[in-house]
């Protein structure tokens, strides 16, 4: 039921035992934890955290002591990877004039540029804030903040400063040293605010409350800073913890697990949902908006495993067909792919499987042959007529390589798969019928036109 705001998963030591702390965690009842980048090495690892363990979320930043990183080509790589389907927020970024580890100046414009990516992305801002209370505020009021908010992540000011910062539409994060002596001001700030506007942390491996100060502080310890504010508000340690997820899941607009779907029904045809990353950033995708297919939410808050899959089908025998779509490109698990369909076959089921059709790059061999017997058809998304069409309307890291490997795929797919159709979205402007002739000049390859702004 709690949620850790903050954590750097990525640290050493929790990076060294990453299952075993997330395990921890979840015997503590913190059932959901933001991991948080400092750089982009560190805001990459955090979203592979995120990606390998359900209930974990990540954001993608640069702390203020490496302000002077800051370059055209790290903000590039900040944007691309908040992108990512469980990045929930930009940072942590801000300012700290107590260590000053990098130039202010240098702090200052990083600070902006990413208050600037998280409104053209649409996501709030974990903020640092030592030592600069009021320039931070100020900064936020300039770059117009309240427009994507945030959280002035491990509270250090007074109640004025929370009230400034709450009238931005920012959320105040209560850290381990709450416990701590001294904590008289912040003390102050949370019995005056309202518990809607806070939040929980522990900025672990650092500042582990009572009784485990001066110790490596981990997510598993979050609920003795929610029982210290139990204390201070006169609330329950569960009222806390309800509260402060609730306003946790909607900043990070993060779905109730309990309405996700791992597999959904539509038509007859049941679909089977195993990640939400892709090979692709495509321009017309629809998860770019909104998570919901025909009704069906399919953000996922961790990838599924085969066996959890397997159970969920359950008997497959009253469904024309099983599809692997989802919101994400199936055949980046093509281990689990081929598990599934091995026992889907058993089964009796027929098997489809929807993809991209750059398997082969991504896993640097031909894959084909491994789907021979276990999947009995492909739809492949051909979506151009030509590479420069491809490259504008589905950009991926391959770049150039991208378009001739789709067509190779193409071309070995009906050696290995019964049936096999290209498609491709009736985008406007879009030469559908040079797709079409594209698709058709290939051997034992059909093609279909998808509708434009319809999913499902």
């Amino acid at each position: 039921m709690f949620f850790d705001t903050h954590a750097h998963l990525d640290l050493p030591p929790l990076s060294e035992e990453e299952g075993k702390v997330v395990a921890r965690a979840r015997d503590a009842g913190v059932t959901r934890i933001l991991t948080v980048g400092i750089d982009a090495e560190s805001s990459a690892k955090a979203v592979e955290i995120a990606h390998r363990n359900a209930g974990v979320y990540a954001a993608v930043g640069l702390h203020p002591h490496d302000a002077s990183a800051l370059s055209d080509s790290l903000l590039a790589r900040l944007e691309a990877l908040s992108r990512c389907d469980k990045v929930v927020a930009i940072g942590e970024t801000g300012l700290d004039f107590y260590r000053d580890r990098s130039p202010r100046d240098a702090q200052r414009t990083a600070f902006r540029e990413q208050i600037r990516l998280a409104r053209r992305r649409g996501l709030p801002v974990v903020v640092h804030d030592r030592d600069a209370h009021d320039e931070v505020l100020s900064i936020l009021e300039e770059e117009k903040a309240a427009e994507a908010g945030g959280i002035i992540h491990c509270f250090s000011g007074d109640f004025g400063t929370a009230k400034r910062a709450v009238a931005m539409n920012f959320f105040v994060s209560i850290p381990g040293a709450i416990t701590y002596p001294k904590s008289e001001a912040q003390v102050e700030a949370i019995r005056k605010l309202p518990l809607e506007r806070l939040l929980i942390e522990t900025d672990c491996p650092y500042l582990a409350p009572v009784p485990h100060r001066g110790k490596t502080n981990e997510p598993a310890f979050v609920p003795l800073v929610a029982a210290k504010i139990a204390q201070i508000k006169g609330l329950s340690v569960e009222d806390v913890a309800r509260i402060t997820t609730l306003n946790a899941v909607r900043l990070f607009r993060i779905p109730a697990a309990e309405e996700v779907r791992v597999v959904y029904k539509i038509r007859n045809s049941l679909y089977l949902n195993l990640t939400n990353r892709c090979t692709n950033a495509c321009i017309f995708c629809a998860k770019r908006k909104d998570f919901h297919v025909k009704g069906h939410l399919l953000r996922l808050p961790g990838e599924p495993s085969a066996a959890d899959v397997l159970t969920l089908v359950g008997d497959p025998s009253g469904f024309d067909e099983i599809v692997f779509c989802g919101f994400g490109e199936p055949l980046l698990r093509l281990e689990e792919v081929k598990e599934i369909a091995r026992e889907l076959k058993k089964r009796g089921a027929r098997v489809r499987v929807n993809t991209d059709g750059l398997a082969n790059l991504v896993h640097g061999r031909d894959v084909l042959p491994e789907l021979s017997g276990l999947v009995d058809a492909l739809s492949v998304s051909l979506n151009a007529p030509d590479a420069e069409t491809y490259a504008r309307i589905c950009p991926n890291r391959y770049g150039a390589a991208s378009f001739p490997a789709l067509l190779d795929f193409l071309r070995e797919a009906p050696k290995h798969v019964p049936s096999v159709a290209a498609t491709a979205v009736a985008l406007p402007g879009l030469d559908t019928e040079g797709v079409r002739r594209l698709a058709e000049s290939i051997p034992g390859v059909s093609f279909r036109l998808r509708s434009y702004n319809e999913v499902g």
